[in-house]
Formats: structure tokens, C-alpha cells, sequence
């Protein structure tokens, strides 16, 4: 990214220790305002535990996390209004409908004008024709697209998605990431995006955060990476890095 970019999320010396296991080991680095970020690393790299922090979920052992230029822990609700998180494993209630799941959520919100807000994300995300449909009888695939509407519902500035096209089929997936790229495009949006899909993070990324084993172990543009670790793709820098002992 070029020098004049804001940084709209700093992460400084982040460190957190579970009854004397380091999960994530006093990482530091920035998300530039407008930029995906692609979030990547083997299973217990510490990808979930930065997420929680960033969230405010789970609260930093040491270190400082920054976002609007503002201190998190100082302005938590402040920072959380222009923030929002999908992924593939939130669980809705079931007994509502995809409209009702959705309105609840504006409400918490403050959406200004929700039912318009809803429905066009609904439209956004192709799925308007199951808006009265108990959220219990959606297949896996239209959850996580409802997910991603609930996501979208207040605007926000920064969007933290875990594995958002996990369990869509290649098309829907295809359109997804389309559709977050114009939105990001358009909105100025920020996007810290994981996923195993090493393909898929070399499409969507502007830059990738590798880690591994709680530490940061590259960040650099999908080229940058494999140049460092002696990749033809990023998929076999990943699979080097996971099958070291």
C-alpha cells in the first residue's frame, strides 16, 4: 500500500496467554483504510484468538490495539458501532424467520429505515425469495449469506468475516467475493478475511497476514509471500509451512 494510506486498524505488541499457553505472541501490524486483508495460517496459528481481540471478545494479555485511531479498550462501543463480524459458524435462532433474525438485529443496530436496509440486502445477496422462511429449514449456504447480510446492516467501516464462503457452492462463492469487492470498492470498506481457500485469498487480497504458532510470520502481497518462502502459489507456501515439524 502506498505511504499517504490511512491505517484504520493498529495492532501493537498484541499478546494473549491461556493458563500458560502463548496463543497469539506479540503480533504487530496495520489494515489500511479500503484494503482486504487476508488473514491466513495453519489450524491454532492464533487466527481466532486476534479475531476475538479485535472484537473485543476476549481481552489482550499485553499489547494495544487501535482502531479509527482510537484505543479499543478505552472506546469499545464508540469503535464496535462502525465494525461487524460475519462467519460461516454464527448460529441464528431458529424459530425466526430470516426477516425477523434480521430486524432484530437492525434494532440493535439503530439502523435508520431497516426494512428497506433488509430488503436490500436480501436482493444484494439473491436470497429475497426466503425472507419468511424459519431460519431452521435454510440450508448451510443461505445462512451464511443471511449471515453476511446481518453483517452489512449497519455500514460498517471495518468487516471482520471468518471463513465467509466456507459453505457456499463455487458459484455463490464466486458472486460473494464479487460482491464484497464492489462493496469495498464503493463504501471505502475495510475487510480482515480469513479463509483456507488459498485461492480464493489470492484473488480477493491486497496484502496477507501469515501466521503461524501465535507469531506473525510474513505480511506482504500475495507475490511477496510466495517470493519469501519459494512458492509457485500461496497454497504450497501454506502447505510448506503447516507440514514443518
Amino acid at each position: 500500500m502506498s505511504s499517504g494510506v490511512n491505517s484504520i486498524v493498529e495492532v501493537a505488541g498484541l499478546t494473549k496467554v491461556f493458563n500458560g499457553t502463548t496463543a497469539v505472541d506479540n503480533i504487530s501490524f496495520e489494515m489500511y483504510e479500503g484494503e482486504i486483508l487476508g488473514l491466513i495460517g495453519p489450524n491454532g496459528a492464533g487466527k481466532t484468538t486476534t479475531l476475538q481481540m479485535l472484537l473485543g471478545l476476549t481481552t489482550p494479555t499485553s499489547g494495544q490495539i487501535r482502531l479509527f485511531g482510537l484505543d479499543l479498550r478505552k472506546n469499545r462501543e464508540e469503535i464496535l458501532n462502525k465494525v461487524n463480524f460475519s462467519s460461516s459458524y454464527i448460529s441464528l435462532p431458529f424459530s425466526l424467520t430470516v426477516r425477523e433474525n434480521l430486524m432484530v438485529f437492525a434494532r440493535l443496530y439503530g439502523v435508520r429505515e431497516p426494512k428497506k436496509m433488509i430488503n436490500g440486502l436480501l436482493e444484494t445477496f439473491e436470497i429475497d425469495g426466503i425472507g419468511n422462511i424459519p431460519t431452521r429449514r435454510l440450508s448451510s449456504g443461505q445462512i451464511t449469506r443471511v449471515c453476511l447480510c446481518k453483517a452489512l446492516l449497519n455500514n460498517p467501516r471495518v468487516l471482520f468475516l471468518d471463513e465467509p464462503t466456507a459453505s457456499l457452492d463455487p458459484d455463490i462463492a464466486d458472486k460473494t467475493r464479487k460482491l464484497l469487492q464492489r462493496i469495498r470498492k464503493d463504501n471505502g470498506l475495510s475487510i480482515l478475511y480469513t479463509s483456507h481457500n488459498m485461492k480464493e485469498m489470492e484473488e480477493l487480497s491486497d496484502r496477507i497476514l501469515f501466521m503461524d504458532r501465535g507469531k506473525v510470520i510474513a505480511l506482504g502481497r500475495p507475490e511477496e509471500i510466495e517470493k519469501k518462502f519459494h512458492g509457485a502459489s500461496l497454497e504450497e507456501v501454506f502447505l510448506k509451512i503447516a507440514r514443518l515439524e
